[in-house]
């Protein structure tokens, strides 16, 4: 073969490698790797890569320690590997750390865990290239609000809480709810949290004529009050937030309610639950989210492409259909619409109450 001809085809060679390597869409992974959050890093990482694979997208990963100086390192080297999209992070001091350095590289990011409200109430002052799937930290307080009034219109209410900010955020998010809807409990108070009865307030929940009580505290004493009460011969349901997720020693009573966010594994059909199991994968926890967040981030890569914009100006506009529903954000990057429901304890698991 003569010199010139060979060098041809070695230049062909050289231009559809690269040709194929551009087309490769590369997304970028940061998550706690090592360390107190490495279990809840594997699961954003399993999810990310199923996500990844689903899409045939390279995913390029990053451990952010979740630390500053581990979020700051992470998106210095996610920059270098030429990522366009980010997803990933659970913990604020990595994030504010990191986004200034994707912001200088034009990178956008997607996050399915952290729930601040100041990552994305400071996005306009900051030009923070921030979008996110979980939901904001008030957004509790704000679906209590919306869904127990509606619930509880002719019953007899009481809200209490446990003396925490967080609980007194929860109770007067629904006192304030149904005020403005024209109700007003039967009861209001704070009780002392970690006791092991609540014998005296399951009494005067009794006396002032309760028959449903939300409680802003922890999952155990919820199933504390309700044990008392049922051995008292008080016939009360209890309700709470998301706080009636976590494990406890005292048994939940059948019919206890708990405004949340759905079990993303209950949403998603058999085959894609095979597929997670032939993974090895169980869809709990971030893995779903995860794999959401790549989605929408290799979709917002794809239609940037074919428009020749940025994937943020797609963000910013464009409805995301993934495996725990459809995605959209609003004018901050917060979820459009984050699907807080109530549920219903059935004996052990909740379960949508509708």
């Amino acid at each position: 073969m003569q010199p010139a001809l060979k060098t041809m085809l070695a230049a062909a060679a050289l231009a559809l490698a690269g040709s194929a390597q551009a087309d490769t869409l590369r997304v970028g992974l940061a998550a706690p790797l090592d360390g107190p959050f490495a279990l809840l890093g594997a699961q954003m990482r399993a999810g990310a890569e199923i996500g990844a694979a689903d899409t045939g997208a390279e995913l390029v990963v990053a451990d952010d320690q979740c630390t500053a100086e581990g979020g700051e390192a992470a998106a210095q080297e996610l920059a270098e590997a030429g990522v366009a999209v980010v997803v990933g992070f659970l913990c604020l001091e990595a994030i504010e750390a990191a986004l200034p350095v994707f912001r200088q590289a034009g990178i956008a990011v997607v996050t399915p865990g952290v729930r601040a409200n100041g990552l994305t109430d400071r996005r306009v002052r900051t030009g923070w290239l921030v979008w996110r799937l979980a939901p904001r930290a008030d957004a509790e307080a704000a679906a209590i609000g919306a869904i127990l009034p509606r619930q509880w219109r002719t019953e007899h209410f009481a809200i209490v809480d446990d003396g925490t900010i967080h609980g007194r955020e929860l109770a007067e998010s629904l006192r304030l709810a149904a005020e403005i809807a024209g109700l007003k409990p039967v009861f209001l108070d704070t009780y002392r949290p970690q006791m092991e009865n609540q014998i005296g307030l399951v009494g005067r929940l009794a006396r002032a004529g309760a028959t449903h009580v939300f409680v802003g505290g922890d999952r155990d004493d919820i199933a504390i009050m309700a044990r008392d009460a049922a051995q008292l011969g008080h016939a009360l349901t209890f309700a709470g937030g998301e706080a009636l997720r976590a494990p406890g020693d005292v048994p939940l009573a059948i019919g206890t309610l708990m405004i949340a966010p759905p079990e993303w594994a209950d949403r998603i059909d058999g085959e894609t639950a095979r597929r997670f199991t032939e993974a090895g994968i169980v869809p709990e926890g971030y893995v779903l989210p995860a794999h959401a967040a790549v989605t929408v981030a290799i979709e917002a890569l794809r239609r940037a492409q074919a428009e020749d914009l940025a994937p943020a100006d797609i963000l910013a506009r464009e409805r995301f259909e993934t495996l725990v529903g459809p995605v959209s954000f609003d004018d901050k990057g917060d979820p459009a619409r984050f699907p807080f429901i109530l549920h219903r304890y059935v004996g052990e698991r909740f379960l949508p109450a509708d």
